[in-house]
Protein backbone atom coordinates (compact mmCIF):
# COMPACT_ATOMS: atom_id res chain seq x y z
CA UNK A 1 0.00 0.00 0.00
CA UNK A 2 1.45 3.36 -1.04
CA UNK A 3 1.96 6.18 1.50
CA UNK A 4 -0.81 8.22 -0.12
CA UNK A 5 -3.25 5.30 0.20
CA UNK A 6 -2.25 4.80 3.83
CA UNK A 7 -2.80 8.50 4.50
CA UNK A 8 -6.19 8.40 2.82
CA UNK A 9 -7.17 5.33 4.83
CA UNK A 10 -6.10 7.00 8.08
CA UNK A 11 -8.03 10.17 7.23
CA UNK A 12 -11.10 8.05 6.51
CA UNK A 13 -10.63 6.23 9.82
CA UNK A 14 -10.26 9.54 11.67
CA UNK A 15 -13.47 10.77 10.09
CA UNK A 16 -15.34 7.65 11.22
CA UNK A 17 -13.96 8.02 14.75
CA UNK A 18 -15.04 11.66 14.89
CA UNK A 19 -18.57 10.68 13.85
CA UNK A 20 -18.61 7.88 16.43
CA UNK A 21 -17.33 10.27 19.10
CA UNK A 22 -20.07 12.77 18.26
CA UNK A 23 -22.71 10.06 18.43
CA UNK A 24 -21.43 8.82 21.80
CA UNK A 25 -21.38 12.37 23.19
CA UNK A 26 -24.98 12.78 22.11
CA UNK A 27 -25.89 9.47 23.77
CA UNK A 28 -24.22 10.55 27.03
CA UNK A 29 -26.09 13.87 26.95
CA UNK A 30 -29.37 12.08 26.26
CA UNK A 31 -28.90 9.57 29.10
CA UNK A 32 -27.82 12.33 31.49
CA UNK A 33 -30.95 14.29 30.62
CA UNK A 34 -33.08 11.17 31.18
CA UNK A 35 -31.46 10.53 34.54
CA UNK A 36 -31.22 14.04 35.98
CA UNK A 37 -33.21 16.38 33.73
CA UNK A 38 -36.85 17.31 33.52
CA UNK A 39 -39.14 14.68 32.05
CA UNK A 40 -41.51 17.21 30.47
CA UNK A 41 -41.56 17.41 26.69
CA UNK A 42 -42.98 20.94 26.63
CA UNK A 43 -41.20 23.26 24.24
CA UNK A 44 -43.06 26.51 24.84
CA UNK A 45 -39.79 28.33 25.60
CA UNK A 46 -37.98 27.02 22.55
CA UNK A 47 -37.16 30.09 20.42
CA UNK A 48 -38.23 29.33 16.86
CA UNK A 49 -38.36 31.91 14.11
CA UNK A 50 -41.03 32.69 11.56
CA UNK A 51 -39.43 30.33 9.07
CA UNK A 52 -40.10 27.55 11.60
CA UNK A 53 -43.90 28.00 11.58
CA UNK A 54 -43.98 30.69 14.32
CA UNK A 55 -45.60 28.40 16.85
CA UNK A 56 -44.35 30.16 19.96
CA UNK A 57 -45.22 33.83 19.36
CA UNK A 58 -48.46 33.82 21.36
CA UNK A 59 -47.51 36.91 23.37
CA UNK A 60 -47.00 38.91 20.18
CA UNK A 61 -50.03 37.63 18.28
CA UNK A 62 -52.42 37.90 21.24
CA UNK A 63 -51.30 41.42 22.22
CA UNK A 64 -53.76 44.27 21.64
CA UNK A 65 -53.15 48.01 22.04
CA UNK A 66 -56.85 48.58 22.74
CA UNK A 67 -56.98 46.17 25.68
CA UNK A 68 -57.47 48.04 28.97
CA UNK A 69 -55.64 47.23 32.19
CA UNK A 70 -57.94 46.22 35.08
CA UNK A 71 -57.98 48.56 38.05
CA UNK A 72 -56.63 47.56 41.45
CA UNK A 73 -60.17 47.48 42.82
CA UNK A 74 -61.26 45.10 40.04
CA UNK A 75 -58.30 42.80 40.66
CA UNK A 76 -58.89 42.65 44.42
CA UNK A 77 -62.62 42.03 43.96
CA UNK A 78 -62.00 39.30 41.40
CA UNK A 79 -59.41 37.51 43.54
CA UNK A 80 -61.59 37.61 46.65
CA UNK A 81 -64.58 36.20 44.78
CA UNK A 82 -62.49 33.44 43.17
CA UNK A 83 -61.06 32.27 46.50
CA UNK A 84 -64.49 32.01 48.11
CA UNK A 85 -65.89 30.21 45.07
CA UNK A 86 -63.04 27.70 45.01
CA UNK A 87 -63.53 26.81 48.68
CA UNK A 88 -67.30 26.49 48.33
CA UNK A 89 -66.90 24.26 45.27
CA UNK A 90 -64.31 22.13 47.07
CA UNK A 91 -66.62 21.51 50.05
CA UNK A 92 -69.99 21.31 48.32
CA UNK A 93 -70.16 17.49 48.19
CA UNK A 94 -69.11 16.93 51.82
CA UNK A 95 -71.62 16.35 54.64
CA UNK A 96 -71.86 19.49 56.75
CA UNK A 97 -72.24 19.79 60.51
CA UNK A 98 -72.80 22.93 62.54
CA UNK A 99 -70.92 23.29 65.83
CA UNK A 100 -71.99 26.18 68.05
CA UNK A 101 -69.67 27.23 70.85
CA UNK A 102 -71.70 28.78 73.65
CA UNK A 103 -70.74 31.31 76.27
CA UNK A 104 -70.28 29.47 79.57
CA UNK A 105 -70.61 32.46 81.90
CA UNK A 106 -73.95 33.95 80.85
CA UNK A 107 -73.95 36.83 83.32
CA UNK A 108 -72.88 40.41 82.68
CA UNK A 109 -69.41 41.15 84.00
CA UNK A 110 -70.55 44.64 85.13
CA UNK A 111 -74.03 44.28 86.68
CA UNK A 112 -74.28 40.50 86.84
CA UNK A 113 -77.62 40.46 84.98
CA UNK A 114 -78.47 37.46 82.79
CA UNK A 115 -77.32 37.91 79.18
CA UNK A 116 -79.79 37.54 76.27
CA UNK A 117 -78.91 35.84 72.95
CA UNK A 118 -78.70 38.37 70.10
CA UNK A 119 -77.19 36.20 67.31
CA UNK A 120 -74.58 33.77 66.14
CA UNK A 121 -71.34 34.77 64.39
CA UNK A 122 -69.75 32.60 61.68
CA UNK A 123 -66.04 32.15 62.40
CA UNK A 124 -64.61 29.63 59.92
CA UNK A 125 -65.05 26.28 58.17
CA UNK A 126 -62.77 23.34 58.94
CA UNK A 127 -62.44 19.92 57.35
CA UNK A 128 -62.46 17.07 59.87
CA UNK A 129 -60.87 13.71 59.07
CA UNK A 130 -62.74 10.64 60.35
CA UNK A 131 -60.50 7.55 60.31
CA UNK A 132 -61.80 4.38 58.66
CA UNK A 133 -63.22 1.63 60.86
CA UNK A 134 -64.15 -1.99 60.40
CA UNK A 135 -66.94 -3.96 62.00
CA UNK A 136 -68.00 -7.60 61.97
CA UNK A 137 -71.48 -8.24 60.56
CA UNK A 138 -73.14 -11.44 61.82
CA UNK A 139 -75.63 -12.53 59.16
CA UNK A 140 -78.78 -14.31 60.32
CA UNK A 141 -81.91 -15.24 58.44
CA UNK A 142 -85.45 -15.90 59.58
CA UNK A 143 -87.07 -19.31 59.37
CA UNK A 144 -90.87 -19.44 59.26
CA UNK A 145 -93.12 -22.45 59.69
CA UNK A 146 -96.75 -23.10 58.80
CA UNK A 147 -98.37 -24.55 61.95
CA UNK A 148 -101.55 -25.53 60.08
CA UNK A 149 -99.64 -27.75 57.66
CA UNK A 150 -97.61 -29.09 60.53
CA UNK A 151 -100.76 -30.37 62.25
CA UNK A 152 -101.62 -32.20 59.04
CA UNK A 153 -98.14 -33.77 58.93
CA UNK A 154 -97.25 -31.62 55.91
CA UNK A 155 -94.51 -29.40 57.32
CA UNK A 156 -93.92 -26.23 55.36
CA UNK A 157 -91.02 -23.91 56.15
CA UNK A 158 -89.70 -20.76 54.51
CA UNK A 159 -86.31 -19.11 54.95
CA UNK A 160 -85.27 -15.58 54.09
CA UNK A 161 -83.01 -15.18 51.08
CA UNK A 162 -79.48 -13.94 51.77
CA UNK A 163 -77.02 -12.45 49.29
CA UNK A 164 -74.51 -14.84 47.74
CA UNK A 165 -71.10 -14.24 49.35
CA UNK A 166 -68.33 -12.73 47.26
CA UNK A 167 -66.05 -15.62 48.24
CA UNK A 168 -67.39 -18.86 49.69
CA UNK A 169 -66.34 -19.76 53.25
CA UNK A 170 -64.65 -16.39 53.71
CA UNK A 171 -65.17 -13.34 55.89
CA UNK A 172 -64.75 -11.12 52.82
CA UNK A 173 -67.56 -8.72 51.96
CA UNK A 174 -68.14 -6.70 48.79
CA UNK A 175 -66.93 -3.53 50.53
CA UNK A 176 -63.77 -5.06 52.02
CA UNK A 177 -62.66 -6.73 48.76
CA UNK A 178 -63.49 -3.58 46.79
CA UNK A 179 -61.46 -1.48 49.21
CA UNK A 180 -58.39 -3.70 48.87
CA UNK A 181 -58.71 -3.46 45.07
CA UNK A 182 -59.23 0.29 45.21
CA UNK A 183 -56.23 0.89 47.43
CA UNK A 184 -53.93 -1.17 45.21
CA UNK A 185 -55.20 -0.35 41.72
CA UNK A 186 -56.43 3.22 42.17
CA UNK A 187 -54.19 4.52 44.96
CA UNK A 188 -51.18 2.33 44.05
CA UNK A 189 -50.82 1.06 47.63
CA UNK A 190 -49.06 -2.34 47.76
CA UNK A 191 -50.47 -5.09 49.95
CA UNK A 192 -47.74 -4.94 52.60
CA UNK A 193 -48.73 -1.33 53.35
CA UNK A 194 -52.40 -2.22 53.33
CA UNK A 195 -51.61 -4.98 55.81
CA UNK A 196 -50.32 -2.35 58.25
CA UNK A 197 -53.32 -0.09 57.61
CA UNK A 198 -55.84 -2.88 58.31
CA UNK A 199 -53.99 -3.77 61.52
CA UNK A 200 -54.07 -0.15 62.67
CA UNK A 201 -57.87 -0.13 62.49
CA UNK A 202 -58.30 -3.41 64.31
CA UNK A 203 -58.05 -6.33 61.87
CA UNK A 204 -54.94 -8.45 61.43
CA UNK A 205 -55.42 -9.14 57.70
CA UNK A 206 -52.46 -10.72 55.92
CA UNK A 207 -51.34 -9.74 52.45
CA UNK A 208 -51.73 -13.38 51.36
CA UNK A 209 -55.41 -13.27 52.30
CA UNK A 210 -55.92 -10.01 50.44
CA UNK A 211 -54.19 -11.45 47.36
CA UNK A 212 -56.43 -14.52 47.49
CA UNK A 213 -59.51 -12.31 47.77
CA UNK A 214 -58.57 -10.32 44.67
CA UNK A 215 -57.68 -13.38 42.60
CA UNK A 216 -60.90 -15.22 43.48
CA UNK A 217 -63.22 -12.21 43.11
CA UNK A 218 -61.71 -11.08 39.80
CA UNK A 219 -61.80 -14.64 38.39
CA UNK A 220 -65.41 -15.35 39.39
CA UNK A 221 -67.11 -11.96 38.99
CA UNK A 222 -64.98 -9.35 37.20
CA UNK A 223 -63.45 -11.46 34.39
CA UNK A 224 -66.87 -12.41 32.91
CA UNK A 225 -67.75 -8.70 32.70
CA UNK A 226 -64.35 -7.91 31.14
CA UNK A 227 -65.02 -10.63 28.54
CA UNK A 228 -68.34 -8.94 27.76
CA UNK A 229 -66.56 -5.59 27.36
CA UNK A 230 -64.02 -7.30 25.10
CA UNK A 231 -66.81 -8.52 22.83
CA UNK A 232 -68.14 -4.96 22.56
CA UNK A 233 -64.68 -3.47 22.04
CA UNK A 234 -63.79 -5.46 18.93
CA UNK A 235 -67.04 -4.26 17.33
CA UNK A 236 -65.78 -0.67 17.51
CA UNK A 237 -64.30 0.95 14.40
CA UNK A 238 -61.53 2.95 16.11
CA UNK A 239 -59.20 1.43 18.71
CA UNK A 240 -56.00 2.30 20.55
CA UNK A 241 -53.34 -0.16 21.72
CA UNK A 242 -50.19 -0.01 23.81
CA UNK A 243 -48.09 -2.33 25.97
CA UNK A 244 -45.61 -2.10 28.82
CA UNK A 245 -43.28 -4.65 30.44
CA UNK A 246 -43.67 -6.11 33.92
CA UNK A 247 -42.02 -8.83 35.95
CA UNK A 248 -44.12 -11.85 36.89
CA UNK A 249 -42.80 -14.41 39.33
CA UNK A 250 -43.21 -18.18 39.05
CA UNK A 251 -44.07 -18.37 35.36
CA UNK A 252 -43.71 -21.94 34.19
CA UNK A 253 -40.48 -22.55 32.25
CA UNK A 254 -39.30 -18.93 32.56
CA UNK A 255 -36.83 -17.06 34.75
CA UNK A 256 -38.24 -14.51 37.19
CA UNK A 257 -36.16 -11.80 35.51
CA UNK A 258 -37.83 -12.39 32.11
CA UNK A 259 -40.09 -9.58 30.93
CA UNK A 260 -43.79 -10.23 30.58
CA UNK A 261 -46.19 -7.61 29.20
CA UNK A 262 -49.37 -5.82 30.14
CA UNK A 263 -51.33 -4.79 27.05
CA UNK A 264 -53.97 -2.06 26.95
CA UNK A 265 -56.72 -1.83 24.34
CA UNK A 266 -59.05 1.15 24.31
CA UNK A 267 -62.06 2.35 22.37
CA UNK A 268 -61.60 5.53 20.34
CA UNK A 269 -61.79 9.09 21.59
CA UNK A 270 -65.17 9.65 19.93
CA UNK A 271 -66.70 6.32 21.01
CA UNK A 272 -70.17 6.44 22.58
CA UNK A 273 -69.13 4.05 25.36
CA UNK A 274 -65.50 4.28 26.57
CA UNK A 275 -63.87 0.89 27.18
CA UNK A 276 -60.39 0.14 28.53
CA UNK A 277 -59.19 -3.48 28.66
CA UNK A 278 -55.88 -4.69 30.09
CA UNK A 279 -54.50 -8.09 29.16
CA UNK A 280 -51.53 -9.86 30.73
CA UNK A 281 -49.41 -11.99 28.40
CA UNK A 282 -46.01 -13.64 28.97
CA UNK A 283 -44.52 -12.09 25.81
CA UNK A 284 -44.66 -9.31 23.24
CA UNK A 285 -45.22 -11.36 20.10
CA UNK A 286 -47.61 -10.36 17.34
CA UNK A 287 -49.77 -13.39 18.13
CA UNK A 288 -51.13 -11.67 21.25
CA UNK A 289 -52.73 -8.59 19.59
CA UNK A 290 -53.77 -10.80 16.67
CA UNK A 291 -55.68 -13.08 19.03
CA UNK A 292 -57.18 -10.25 21.10
CA UNK A 293 -58.26 -8.19 18.08
CA UNK A 294 -59.70 -11.12 16.13
CA UNK A 295 -62.82 -9.86 14.38
CA UNK A 296 -61.87 -6.18 14.63
CA UNK A 297 -62.16 -4.18 11.40
CA UNK A 298 -61.13 -0.56 11.45
CA UNK A 299 -58.44 1.93 12.43
CA UNK A 300 -55.88 0.95 15.07
CA UNK A 301 -53.88 3.73 16.77
CA UNK A 302 -50.55 2.57 18.17
CA UNK A 303 -46.81 3.07 18.12
CA UNK A 304 -44.64 1.57 15.39
CA UNK A 305 -44.14 -1.79 17.12
CA UNK A 306 -44.23 -4.44 14.40
CA UNK A 307 -46.66 -6.61 16.40
CA UNK A 308 -49.49 -4.24 15.47
CA UNK A 309 -48.63 -4.23 11.77
CA UNK A 310 -50.38 -6.35 9.17
CA UNK A 311 -53.37 -7.19 11.36
CA UNK A 312 -56.13 -8.44 9.07
CA UNK A 313 -58.76 -5.81 8.36
CA UNK A 314 -57.02 -2.97 10.20
CA UNK A 315 -55.56 0.33 9.08
CA UNK A 316 -52.60 1.42 11.19
CA UNK A 317 -52.53 5.02 12.46
CA UNK A 318 -49.23 5.85 14.10
CA UNK A 319 -48.78 8.36 16.89
CA UNK A 320 -47.45 11.84 16.12
CA UNK A 321 -46.73 12.43 19.82
CA UNK A 322 -44.34 9.47 19.63
CA UNK A 323 -42.58 11.02 16.63
CA UNK A 324 -42.50 14.42 18.30
CA UNK A 325 -40.85 12.84 21.36
CA UNK A 326 -38.02 11.62 19.14
CA UNK A 327 -37.36 15.15 17.90
CA UNK A 328 -37.51 16.51 21.47
CA UNK A 329 -34.91 13.93 22.55
CA UNK A 330 -32.70 15.10 19.67
CA UNK A 331 -32.73 18.77 20.75
CA UNK A 332 -29.27 20.09 21.61
CA UNK A 333 -28.76 20.93 25.29
CA UNK A 334 -27.81 24.56 24.64
CA UNK A 335 -30.83 26.82 24.24
CA UNK A 336 -28.98 29.09 21.78
CA UNK A 337 -28.27 26.19 19.48
CA UNK A 338 -31.84 24.89 19.85
CA UNK A 339 -33.20 27.90 18.01
CA UNK A 340 -31.20 27.00 14.94
CA UNK A 341 -31.20 23.21 15.14
CA UNK A 342 -32.86 20.82 12.73
CA UNK A 343 -34.46 19.02 15.68
CA UNK A 344 -36.33 22.17 16.69
CA UNK A 345 -37.71 22.39 13.17
CA UNK A 346 -39.11 18.85 13.51
CA UNK A 347 -40.66 19.74 16.87
CA UNK A 348 -42.19 22.87 15.34
CA UNK A 349 -43.88 20.92 12.55
CA UNK A 350 -45.37 18.49 15.06
CA UNK A 351 -46.49 21.33 17.32
CA UNK A 352 -48.24 23.00 14.42
CA UNK A 353 -50.24 19.83 13.69
CA UNK A 354 -51.26 19.51 17.35
CA UNK A 355 -52.22 23.19 17.44
CA UNK A 356 -54.51 22.73 14.43
CA UNK A 357 -55.97 19.54 15.93
CA UNK A 358 -56.98 21.43 19.07
CA UNK A 359 -58.96 23.86 16.90
CA UNK A 360 -60.91 21.00 15.28
CA UNK A 361 -61.77 19.22 18.54
CA UNK A 362 -65.41 20.34 18.61
CA UNK A 363 -66.00 19.76 14.89
CA UNK A 364 -68.03 16.91 13.46
CA UNK A 365 -66.08 14.02 11.96
CA UNK A 366 -66.89 15.21 8.42
CA UNK A 367 -65.82 18.79 9.13
CA UNK A 368 -62.69 17.61 10.92
CA UNK A 369 -61.64 15.52 7.93
CA UNK A 370 -62.24 18.41 5.57
CA UNK A 371 -60.32 20.92 7.70
CA UNK A 372 -57.40 18.52 8.04
CA UNK A 373 -57.11 18.27 4.27
CA UNK A 374 -57.35 22.04 3.91
CA UNK A 375 -55.10 23.17 6.78
CA UNK A 376 -52.94 20.22 7.88
CA UNK A 377 -52.15 18.66 4.51
CA UNK A 378 -49.95 21.63 3.44
CA UNK A 379 -48.05 21.39 6.74
CA UNK A 380 -47.58 17.66 6.21
CA UNK A 381 -46.36 18.16 2.65
CA UNK A 382 -43.81 20.69 3.86
CA UNK A 383 -42.75 18.34 6.67
CA UNK A 384 -42.11 15.38 4.38
CA UNK A 385 -40.14 17.56 2.00
CA UNK A 386 -38.05 18.80 4.93
CA UNK A 387 -37.49 15.19 6.14
CA UNK A 388 -36.07 14.16 2.77
CA UNK A 389 -33.74 17.17 2.72
CA UNK A 390 -32.64 16.89 6.36
CA UNK A 391 -31.80 13.18 6.16
CA UNK A 392 -28.62 13.88 4.22
CA UNK A 393 -27.39 16.49 6.72
CA UNK A 394 -27.16 14.39 9.89
CA UNK A 395 -25.46 11.24 11.11
CA UNK A 396 -27.76 8.26 10.52
CA UNK A 397 -27.16 6.86 14.02
CA UNK A 398 -27.63 10.17 15.84
CA UNK A 399 -30.85 10.90 17.73
CA UNK A 400 -32.00 13.23 14.99
CA UNK A 401 -30.98 10.73 12.32
CA UNK A 402 -33.08 8.07 14.03
CA UNK A 403 -36.05 10.45 14.30
CA UNK A 404 -35.88 11.30 10.60
CA UNK A 405 -35.49 7.63 9.67
CA UNK A 406 -38.52 6.75 11.82
CA UNK A 407 -40.60 9.41 10.08
CA UNK A 408 -39.42 8.36 6.61
CA UNK A 409 -40.06 4.64 7.21
CA UNK A 410 -43.58 5.17 8.58
CA UNK A 411 -44.83 7.99 6.38
CA UNK A 412 -47.99 6.20 5.22
CA UNK A 413 -49.03 5.08 8.72
CA UNK A 414 -48.46 8.60 10.06
CA UNK A 415 -50.68 9.97 7.26
CA UNK A 416 -53.54 7.48 7.65
CA UNK A 417 -55.39 9.58 10.24
CA UNK A 418 -56.39 11.91 7.37
CA UNK A 419 -58.65 9.17 5.98
CA UNK A 420 -61.33 9.48 8.67
CA UNK A 421 -62.40 12.39 10.86
CA UNK A 422 -62.88 10.10 13.85
CA UNK A 423 -59.22 9.09 13.80
CA UNK A 424 -56.89 11.07 16.04
CA UNK A 425 -53.35 12.31 15.66
CA UNK A 426 -51.83 10.57 18.68
CA UNK A 427 -52.06 7.45 20.82
CA UNK A 428 -52.14 9.48 24.02
CA UNK A 429 -55.46 7.94 25.00
CA UNK A 430 -53.93 4.48 25.38
CA UNK A 431 -50.74 5.83 26.94
CA UNK A 432 -52.74 7.80 29.53
CA UNK A 433 -54.86 4.71 30.28
CA UNK A 434 -51.81 2.55 30.93
CA UNK A 435 -50.06 5.20 33.03
CA UNK A 436 -51.82 4.23 36.33
CA UNK A 437 -50.46 0.71 35.86
CA UNK A 438 -46.90 1.99 35.32
CA UNK A 439 -47.21 4.11 38.48
CA UNK A 440 -48.49 1.15 40.48
CA UNK A 441 -45.81 -1.09 39.02
CA UNK A 442 -43.14 1.08 40.63
CA UNK A 443 -44.74 0.47 44.01
CA UNK A 444 -44.80 -3.33 43.92
CA UNK A 445 -42.23 -4.04 41.17
CA UNK A 446 -43.63 -7.43 40.12
CA UNK A 447 -46.71 -9.64 40.25
CA UNK A 448 -46.49 -12.70 42.46
CA UNK A 449 -47.74 -15.18 39.86
CA UNK A 450 -49.46 -15.43 36.47
CA UNK A 451 -52.78 -15.75 38.33
CA UNK A 452 -52.01 -12.50 40.13
CA UNK A 453 -51.09 -10.74 36.87
CA UNK A 454 -54.31 -11.97 35.23
CA UNK A 455 -56.33 -10.71 38.22
CA UNK A 456 -54.52 -7.37 38.05
CA UNK A 457 -55.44 -7.03 34.36
CA UNK A 458 -59.13 -7.68 35.07
CA UNK A 459 -59.25 -5.22 37.98
CA UNK A 460 -57.40 -2.52 36.03
CA UNK A 461 -59.87 -3.02 33.17
CA UNK A 462 -62.83 -2.41 35.47
CA UNK A 463 -61.21 0.52 37.27
CA UNK A 464 -60.05 2.39 34.15
CA UNK A 465 -63.32 1.75 32.30
CA UNK A 466 -65.17 3.10 35.34
CA UNK A 467 -63.06 6.27 35.31
CA UNK A 468 -63.61 6.74 31.58
CA UNK A 469 -67.38 6.56 32.12
CA UNK A 470 -67.41 9.06 34.98
CA UNK A 471 -67.92 6.49 37.75
CA UNK A 472 -66.41 6.29 41.20
CA UNK A 473 -64.20 3.16 40.90
CA UNK A 474 -64.74 2.06 44.51
CA UNK A 475 -68.52 2.40 44.30
CA UNK A 476 -68.54 0.50 41.01
CA UNK A 477 -66.44 -2.33 42.43
CA UNK A 478 -68.77 -2.61 45.44
CA UNK A 479 -71.80 -2.61 43.15
CA UNK A 480 -70.38 -5.38 40.94
CA UNK A 481 -69.34 -7.54 43.90
CA UNK A 482 -72.82 -7.15 45.39
CA UNK A 483 -74.81 -7.79 42.22
CA UNK A 484 -72.87 -10.36 40.18
CA UNK A 485 -72.62 -13.20 42.76
CA UNK A 486 -76.43 -13.43 42.83
CA UNK A 487 -76.94 -13.03 39.06
CA UNK A 488 -77.35 -16.11 36.85
CA UNK A 489 -75.21 -14.59 34.10
CA UNK A 490 -73.55 -17.90 33.24
CA UNK A 491 -76.91 -19.25 32.10
CA UNK A 492 -78.11 -15.86 30.81
CA UNK A 493 -75.08 -13.82 29.63
CA UNK A 494 -77.33 -10.89 28.72
CA UNK A 495 -77.71 -10.20 32.46
CA UNK A 496 -74.19 -8.79 32.41
CA UNK A 497 -75.42 -5.83 30.36
CA UNK A 498 -77.18 -4.45 33.46
CA UNK A 499 -73.74 -4.10 35.10
CA UNK A 500 -72.01 -2.33 32.22
CA UNK A 501 -70.66 1.06 33.33
CA UNK A 502 -73.04 3.08 31.14
CA UNK A 503 -76.23 1.28 32.25
CA UNK A 504 -78.85 3.45 33.95
CA UNK A 505 -78.67 1.70 37.34
CA UNK A 506 -74.89 1.75 37.46
CA UNK A 507 -74.79 5.45 36.57
CA UNK A 508 -77.40 6.08 39.27
CA UNK A 509 -75.56 4.28 42.07
CA UNK A 510 -71.88 4.64 41.21
CA UNK A 511 -71.20 8.27 40.24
Amino acid sequence: MSPSEQLQKMEHRIGDLEKENKRLQETVQFLTQKLYGKSSEKTALLPVGVEQLSLFDEAETAASRTAQEPTTQQIQSYQRKKQVGERAELLQDLPHEKRLFQVQDRCCDVCHSELVLVGEEFVRTEVEFIPARVQAIAIYRETLECRTCRKEDKPQMKKAATPTPVIQHSMASASSVAWVMHQKFVNSMPLYRQEKEWKSIGLDLSRATMANWMIAASRDWLKPLVNRLHGLLVKERYLHADETPLQVMNEKGRKNTTDSYMWIYSSGQHSEHPIRIFEYQPGRGAKYPQAFLKGFKGYLHSDAYSGYANLTGTTSCLCWAHLRRKFVEALPPEAKQSAESLASRGVAYCNKLFELESQFKSHTAEDRKEQRLVQEKPVLDAFWSWVETAKGKVLPKSKLGEALKYAHNHKQELMNYLQDGNCVISNNLAENSIRPFTVGRKNWLFSGSPRGATASAAIYSIVETAKANGLNPYKYLVYLLQQLPSAAFRQQPELLDACLPWSTEVQKHCT
